[in-house]
Formats: C-alpha cells, structure tokens, sequence
C-alpha cells in the first residue's frame, strides 16, 4: 500500500448568501485546482460554517428551485431545516441528520429554517453536497433517503478515542445509511484529541476532507485548523487523521464517473442539448407545481 498525500490545504473563501437564509463558503467549484472535475462525483460544496441568525418570526431560506441530472445531500451540524418538494415529499434536517435528495429527472424544492427553530434563532452550521448522476440515471425517478441521525451506522474508534459516522460507503466492514449510483465514501469523523484514524481507498478515487470543528493533523504533518478543506492527491491509498484537539471532519471519497459535465443553474447534464431540454421542461412545467 502507498500513502497518499496532500496536494491542498485551502481556507474559506469569502461567504455569499443562497437566499436569505444561507450563509456559505463554496469550496467546489472555486477555480484553481477544485473545478467540477477535481472532485468528480462531488460537483458542488457550500459550507455554511458557524454563523448565528437571531430569531425570526418568517423562516429564512430559499423559495422555490428547480433541480435536474444530480443528488442533492444536506448534512447538518447546527440548526434545522424544513424542506419541500414538487413531488409531495417533504421533512425537516435536525441536528446530525442527512438529507439526500436525488433530483434526477427533476424536482421542484424549497428550504427554510424550521419555523420553530426560526423563532428562537441560534447557531447554523450545515453543508451542501451536489453529486453528480452517471449519464444513464440522470433522468431517474426523483427520490428521498431522510437519514436520521440515530440511523448512521458507526464505528468507536479504539481508546475511546470518538466515533466515525458511514453515512454511505464502507469503513472497517461497517456498511453506510445511504444508497449511492456510484461507489462513494461519505463519512463524518467525530474525535477526541490527539485520537487517530487510519483510511485507504483506492488511489483513482477523488478524496477531500473539511473541517468542521476543531483542528487536525494529516499523515502526522499537514494541519488543517477549523472550516479548512483538505484535497488530497491521488497518488496512494492510505493516510491517517490525527485530532489536534476534539474535531469533526467531513471526509468524502468517492470514484470519478468520468464523463462530460454540462453544467447550468440548477441543472447538471451531459451535453448542452440535455441543458436546452432541461430549461424547456421547466418552463413549460413539466417540474410540477410547488407554492413559494
């Protein structure tokens, strides 16, 4: 087995507003070294580090949207959101839940702060994953996994040295929530300082970690402090992950698909014909319907 090693450690660009109640740093795509490609399957990530919205009687968030060709995945650290859809699902995302969205042949969707949670207000600290569809089920039937917290199969690591969450893929023979199209590892690392966790996947598969609290220590050189992004090389397989104090770390690894993104708004296709039909089926509302 080879190591892998770092190729970036990059801290947070400068945070923009999706809607009113968002407050996100793009991590992908943010040109340099993390285009669309780079992370392939993972197209998109907005991270909406720790930030305090102060009570509000009308929920933030973001009015109707289309989505065509992706999934969706929406993890949750702090806060809640309400969702809703043209398809008649709907739920709301709590404290340690996913939510995974394939939007496939296309949703109509709208995400708001809980309307309870709103009224009080406090700390919010979410991220948004886009994953991209193999060609052949980007227009699939829409569909939901809501991923409970208390559902995520986890493994202790030894000493009591925390807990690593498999939201989808596998570590140590431990099977992830989550149905993926393509082989993907999606798994939230919760550790107590100085705790360490060794990983290996194969070296073609694209592999990034974000920091979500707390600092760590890669293959016991590289640091990555709170809300940076770790992209790792693909020139190995194995790397360890040291706690420099208690941290949470989203690590994502998943295997390239491998084909041409067409990419546009809310819409990731193949080629721009599928984006010209994606934007006409919108408009002529074959979306469905879905009150703002």
């Amino acid at each position: 087995m080879t190591k892998r090693s770092v190729e970036m450690v990059a801290s947070p660009r400068e945070p923009h507003y999706v809607g009113d109640g968002f407050r996100v740093h793009n991590f992908i795509p943010s040109g340099f070294r993390l285009d669309m490609e780079r992370m392939d399957p993972i197209i998109m990530m907005d991270y909406n580090s720790k930030f305090y919205f102060s009570p509000s009687e009308k929920p933030r968030g973001v009015g109707v949207h289309p989505h065509r060709g992706f999934e969706t995945v929406t993890i949750a650290y702090k806060g809640k959101v309400e969702h809703h859809d043209s398809s008649g699902g709907g739920g709301v995302i709590s404290e340690g839940d996913v939510q995974w969205m394939t939007a496939a042949s296309g949703v109509l969707h709208k995400e708001f702060h809980e309307k309870e949670w709103s009224k009080k207000g406090g700390d919010f600290q979410m991220v948004q994953l886009w994953v991209n569809l193999p060609a052949k089920d980007k227009m699939s039937t829409p569909k939901y996994q809501a991923i409970k917290n208390d559902t995520i199969p986890r493994y202790h690591v030894e000493n009591n040295g925390g807990e690593i969450e498999i939201i989808a893929g596998e570590y140590k023979g431990i099977k992830g929530a989550a149905t993926t199209f393509t082989p993907m590892n999606m798994l939230n690392l919760k550790l107590k300082s100085n705790a360490e966790a060794s990983f290996s996947f194969p070296s073609n598969f694209n592999t990034a970690m974000l920091v979500i609290e707390g600092s760590i220590q890669v293959n016991d050189k590289d640091v990555a402090p709170t809300d940076h992004f770790i992209l790792m090389s693909n020139d190995g397989e194995d790397f360890t992950v040291k706690a420099t104090d208690d941290a949470i770390v989203l690590l994502l690894s998943a295997a390239p698909i491998g084909e041409p993104i067409a990419a546009h708004g809310p819409f990731v296709m193949n080629t721009r014909q599928e984006l010209m039909e994606a934007f006409n089926d919108f408009n002529t509302g074959k979306f469905g319907y879905l009150e703002d």
